[in-house]
């Protein structure tokens, strides 16, 4: 079984422009993250699909393996999917641009789900408390009991309406592995409902009937997508 990881990488973000260019000690923010998914070791390769020159010079320039993208896209998943459109492969997992401190643990248990044949796409979660779980800028996660989700939301869930029965709340890991055809199959589908109202892509495969294979990890993900987060960064760097 082939399986690449793919980093999409936009210079132009929303909230933070040329956050991936940031230096963390002598190294941007996308070199820490291509260097260490590749020092994982568990690819046959690894690329950074990018709409940047800047950033494509800066992986191409250090040895890196770079792809620019020929079309503008809205979400990581479309870039990555037109960059392996023509590729031989069985598994992509898509490594997120923006986190420079990615580690083996979690990116291994996503890729270790594919050994079940069954699985089409895999993602994380993680245990948080139910004062996390309140923050709408934290997408939860509910599973049914073979570990597939249930729903994905912004919204608290599940609602602890009886306060004498103890819920459990999981933090969606935006760490996403997908079989080949599976994501070819997700960007030919429209947007959904569900995906508008909640502002989540992941719910385009639930909508179309597509399940998705989760898996606990205790990975605490450190995102850059303020310059409040680079100094969170540096800090831990530190």
């Amino acid at each position: 079984m082939k399986i690449i990881a793919v980093i999409p990488a936009r210079y132009a973000a929303t909230r933070f422009p040329g956050k991936l260019m940031q230096r963390l000690g002598n190294k941007s923010v996308i070199r820490h993250v291509y260097d260490n998914t590749v020092a994982t070791g568990l690819f046959n390769d690894v690329f950074v699909v990018t709409d940047s020159d800047v950033i494509y010079n800066e992986i191409s320039d250090s040895g890196g393996k770079a792809i620019m993208s020929k079309r503008s896209h809205e979400s990581g998943s479309d870039r990555i999917a037109e960059a392996i459109e023509d590729m031989i492969v069985d598994v992509v997992v898509n490594v997120q641009g923006d986190e420079p401190f990615i580690k083996k643990e979690p990116l291994e248990k996503l890729v270790r789900l594919f050994k079940d044949p069954v699985v089409q796409v895999a993602s994380l979660m993680r245990k948080i408390s139910k004062e996390e779980a309140g923050n709408p800028n934290n997408v939860k996660v509910v599973i049914d009991k073979n570990d597939y989700a249930l729903y994905f939301s912004r919204s608290i869930i599940p609602f602890q309406r009886d306060n004498d029965i103890p819920a459990e709340y999981f933090l969606h890991v935006g760490v996403y592995a997908y079989k080949k055809e599976a994501l070819m199959n997700f960007t030919r589908c429209p947007v959904s409902a569900l995906e508008k109202t909640e502002k989540l892509e992941q719910l385009r495969y639930l909508e179309n009937g597509v399940r998705i294979k989760m898996s606990e990890t205790d990975y605490v993900n450190i995102s850059i997508d303020t310059p409040g987060d680079l100094e969170t960064a540096k800090n831990y760097f530190s």
